[in-house]
């Protein structure tokens, strides 16, 4: 009781501005360390919904129902051999994998999973995360280009062109939420989509076009099929990351994944109303459950991510396209008119 009463006393007589520091850096490494493992685990649950959707068993050697997997998939990239082609440039190549990586981690910064519950609650955090995933695509064409190879340098260019494509209508779906919520801040807008009605009450069901068309472009922004023809392995034998091995390859994939996550938590907190619960009501609206909340719904969303890749084909290059351009920009550009003239008539808000 002395030791801790002296630890106390040695906590409270450190400056405020490094409290404040120490307290920042602890939530960092609590995140971080949670999306780390969500990231491992998510390959693990990809695998066993994808076997259960085409009848086979996945990863069950490895611990109890095959739990291990994760790490031990991690322990042997790790202490793979990384091999740098003799052509390429060796600082580009190194630094690609990185930047993607740290990029997916930094987006997080400013989800709520929870009242208060937020690294950095900014006002401006929908512009924060927009660019942010705006930059991804910068790590993908480094790796491209500094392979020092042609099936590289194409999955490169057809992602540039698929993220400039997709990231437009995500911009106006965008705007639409924050019409809606009159806040281009996170935590406001999930505590816009407070109603008496729960679920009824999120955006969903008003935006429910541009929730579709996010929920789709997110595939698109992830390079998820049937949206990747980023990787291509029928044509390009995985495409900008074809010549990474051992950790460098692994930094892609946790990139992927957290982005893939990322996407699924930012269509929680746009559309499904975030850490509340579907039925307001006492015990299901307890503060403490918040998270869980955050947590169920992105998994849901999570899981069409793998639904999508074990039901569609891998679309061609041109219907790619024309779905982004024809299709999507238009909806989503129009949606946006009627969603503001129903803001200037009703005000934003739920509408139950």
């Amino acid at each position: 009781m002395a030791e801790f009463q002296h630890f106390l006393d040695w906590w409270m007589a450190l400056p405020q501005a490094l409290l404040v520091f120490l307290w920042i850096l602890l939530w960092i490494v609590v995140v971080v360390a949670v999306l780390m493992g969500s990231m491992a685990y998510s390959t693990w649950l990809e695998r066993k919904v994808l076997a259960a959707m085409h009848l086979r068993k996945g990863p069950n050697v490895v611990g109890p129902f095959g739990l291990g997997q994760p790490i031990a998939d991690g322990i042997k990239l790790l202490f793979k051999e990384t091999v740098i082609p003799s052509g390429a440039n060796r600082a580009v190549f190194v630094l690609a994998p990185v930047l993607t990586f740290v990029l997916a981690l930094v987006a997080w910064a400013v989800v709520p999973w929870g009242p208060g519950m937020v690294l950095a609650n900014i006002n401006v955090g929908i512009l924060y995360l927009f660019a942010i995933s705006s930059l991804g695509v910068y790590g993908i064409i480094m790796a491209g280009w500094a392979s020092n190879s042609k099936y590289a340098f194409l999955g490169a260019m057809r992602s540039a062109a698929q993220m400039v494509s997709y990231e437009v209508s995500m911009g106006f779906v965008l705007v639409t939420v924050l019409l809606m919520a009159n806040s281009l801040n996170l935590s406001q807008i999930v505590e816009a989509q407070h109603g008496h009605w729960g679920a009824a009450s999120w955006f969903w069901l008003p935006l429910l076009p541009m929730f579709i068309v996010f929920i789709i472009s997110g595939l698109a922004e992830t390079n998820r099929s049937p949206f990747d023809l980023v990787e291509g392995e029928s044509e390009l034998v995985a495409g900008y990351f074809v010549e990474y091995s051992s950790m460098t390859f692994a930094l892609f994939f946790l990139g992927e994944y957290i982005n893939m996550i990322l996407i699924s938590g930012m269509t929680t907190v746009l559309f499904l109303g975030g850490w509340l619960s579907p039925i307001d009501i006492f015990p299901l609206n307890y503060i403490w459950l918040a998270p869980v909340w955050f947590f169920v719904k992105t998994v849901c969303v999570f899981f069409i991510f793998l639904w999508s890749r074990a039901t569609f084909p891998r679309f061609r290059y041109d219907q790619l396209m024309r779905l982004g351009w024809k299709v999507f920009l238009p909806l989503s550009l129009g949606y946006l008119v009627l969603v503001a003239g129903w803001v200037v008539v009703h005000g934003p808000g739920p509408l139950l």
